[in-house]
């Protein structure tokens, strides 16, 4: 329920807020305050979302050579900025200083996921057209790599095995590049055009080897698969069966499904 002043509300208890909140709202320069009706049990909630809401989006006058202009407190550094100069994340519109939304979407890149809006519960995603403005084109790049990564399902995921390439596919991507009539298993990267084996995920082994004889003569395609192998046996991991990662057992039982 936004207030207006327009009317005053009968209750006693309504009333007496509303104009506390109007004698506020006359400290500021622009305001537009809303009642949030909440049950007994979640006071406690309306106020953190209150004290959330006056941290990140207060503005205050200064003055300057260039005259007047408003200021917006960060939430995350506490630092006031240019309110023109403040981060507005599409969709939520939470806002952030530039500095601190780098390093948000730097690390959350860095860990391999998919940056979204630091608000607390807010899950908004970052869209990499308004993240250009503070990203090096190297980051660009691997945003662009999480994009396309979270849109394709982790069992249709396909990676081109060599190793200066490494471009990612999904199961439909490869299969509309093969040609009617060619090999199940031999097929070819969208990217760099050299051929794979579908099932090993590994370079082409020739159509004279089976894909169980191939990986009895190579248990391990190059050292730093015998590495995690035996990092594995030392840890209990075990091997998913749908995606092939190794997934460590935190509770439960024993069983992958």
């Amino acid at each position: 329920m936004q207030v207006t002043g327009r009317s005053i509300p009968r209750q006693g208890n309504v009333a007496t807020l509303v104009g506390q909140v109007t004698l506020l709202q006359k400290q500021f320069s622009y305001c537009s305050p809303s009642l949030v009706n909440v049950m007994q049990n979640d006071i406690k909630f309306a106020l953190e979302l209150a004290n959330e809401a006056i941290v990140s989006q207060v503005t205050c006058a200064e003055e300057s050579s260039h005259g007047k202009y408003l200021k917006e407190t960060c939430s995350i550094c506490l630092e006031d900025a240019n309110i023109s100069q403040m981060f507005s994340v599409n969709g939520c519109l939470h806002r952030y200083c530039p500095s601190c939304m780098k390093k948000h979407v730097e690390v959350k890149l860095l860990q391999g996921l998919l940056p979204d809006c630091p608000h607390e519960e807010c899950k908004t995603e970052l869209k990499l057209d308004s993240c250009k403005i503070f990203l090096t084109s190297e980051l660009c790049d691997i945003m662009r790599q999480r994009i396309k990564e979270s849109s394709i399902p982790v069992t249709d995921r396909i990676y081109c095995p060599y190793p200066r390439c490494s471009a990612l596919m999904s199961k439909r991507e490869v299969l509309a590049n093969t040609r009617l009539g060619a090999s199940r298993i031999r097929k070819r990267c969208n990217s760099c055009n050299r051929h794979f084996c579908m099932n090993c995920k590994i370079p082409w082994h020739s159509h004279d080897m089976s894909c169980d004889a191939y990986k009895n003569l190579n248990p391990y395609t190059c050292g730093e698969d015998a590495k995690l192998k035996s990092l594995a046996t030392r840890k209990s991991w075990r091997q998913c069966m749908k995606c092939n990662h190794m997934v460590e057992l935190a509770q439960g039982c024993n069983h992958i499904y």
